[in-house]
């Protein structure tokens, strides 16, 4: 396993889900590719700690669908199954929807214009092929409403399954374009501004159900995406 030369230890205090954010993000952007096997010893000398958070990052990993591991043997990074992205995307969906009925009466002003700047700074970002800023601007945008929920159980979730739809969206889907998501986030900014519940339900449904058509419409590649689908 090839091991990046940046690593730097994790800092102190929530060590485990340090390590954790460290190796999801590695499988997200590519770093770590599908079929490659993840040594527990080797990521524990990359990132300056023990064995046991690894392994303990390695296990969360394989909960979420990221890695594959065989009791005794060796773990390696996942390959892209359509039916676990699927299944990703159909549970990101619904608790997305969930956030924004329930933030629909508490969202801000400033929460708006908060979505609103990452909006545009989605759109630029797809103009611009980069997907990283794309990703982290949808990420804000969509990041709102969760937060106004202040529901931890939509939040748990939605960081188990995430990484699942982040890491498709960069293997699979980096020539279809996600420009519709553009008109969709604007139209759901809106419906949150007029307190229509259902109409922003309806936009957050929309938005991240486009994904499930490009499930199926793209070829599989190991290839990491040059702009995000949606």
């Amino acid at each position: 396993m090839p091991i990046p030369q940046d690593g730097s230890p994790p800092t102190r205090g929530l060590l485990r889900d340090e390590v954790y954010a460290r190796l999801c993000d590695a499988i997200v952007d590519g770093t770590f590719g599908p079929g490659e096997q993840l040594r527990d010893n080797e990521i524990a000398h990359w990132l300056g700690v023990s064995r046991t958070p690894v392994r303990e990052a390695l296990l969360r990993l394989a909960r979420t669908g990221l890695v594959i591991s065989t009791p005794g043997k060796s773990t390696v990074v996942a390959g892209l199954e359509p039916q676990t992205v699927r299944d990703a995307q159909e549970v990101v969906t619904a608790l997305h929807e969930l956030a924004v009925r329930t933030a629909t009466p508490y969202i801000r002003p400033s929460d708006l214009e908060t979505m609103r700047r990452a909006n545009l700074r989605f759109e630029a970002a797809l103009a611009a092929g980069d997907a990283e800023e794309a990703i982290r601007a949808d990420d804000e945008l969509h990041a709102v409403p969760v937060t106004v929920t202040a529901n931890l159980a939509i939040g748990a979730v939605l960081e188990q399954f995430m990484p699942v739809l982040r890491r498709a969206e960069r293997l699979r889907f980096g020539s279809l374009s996600g420009r519709r998501s553009v008109t969709w986030h604007d139209r759901l900014i809106k419906a949150l501004e007029a307190g229509d519940a259902d109409a922003a339900a309806e936009a957050s449904t929309s938005a991240w159900s486009t994904l499930a058509r490009l499930i199926d419409l793209a070829p599989p590649t190991d290839q990491p995406a040059a702009v995000p689908t949606r």
